[in-house]
């Protein structure tokens, strides 16, 4: 698969990213680096068909996460203990200025998706 034109191989693509990332590759390997293509080509094809609001980062992280099949777990490391990244992900906290830096870098999110708009 070399090219995304459509919302059915969209789902193929991801589909095989969920299956690749289970198997927990090395970046070296065979299904490492085709694990890279597939997320670079479903973030090119999202960028153009699937434009999000930056409006509501919180919205967006979960569609990150669902895409990344990422859990609250694993955003500890951008934005403190679980009692802070449940807080966040409930709402009952804003992000700071460094769970925003910590989440683009980590996460490869634009700045301006985690950055509310008023």
């Amino acid at each position: 698969m070399d090219n995304l034109t459509n919302e059915k191989y969209h789902q193929m693509a991801l589909n095989k990213v969920r299956s690749l990332m289970k198997q927990k590759p090395s970046k070296e390997s065979t299904e490492g680096q085709e694990l890279e293509m597939l997320i670079t080509l479903i973030e090119a094809y999202e960028e153009i068909h699937i434009p999000m609001q930056a409006s509501d980062p919180i919205a967006y992280l979960q569609y990150r996460m669902e895409q990344g099949n990422l859990k609250n777990k694993d955003l500890i490391p951008f934005i403190g203990d679980k009692t802070k990244v449940s807080k966040v992900m409930n709402r009952k906290q804003e992000l700071s200025v460094l769970m925003i830096k910590r989440l683009s870098q980590g996460l490869n999110i634009p700045l301006n998706f985690l950055i509310p708009s008023v």
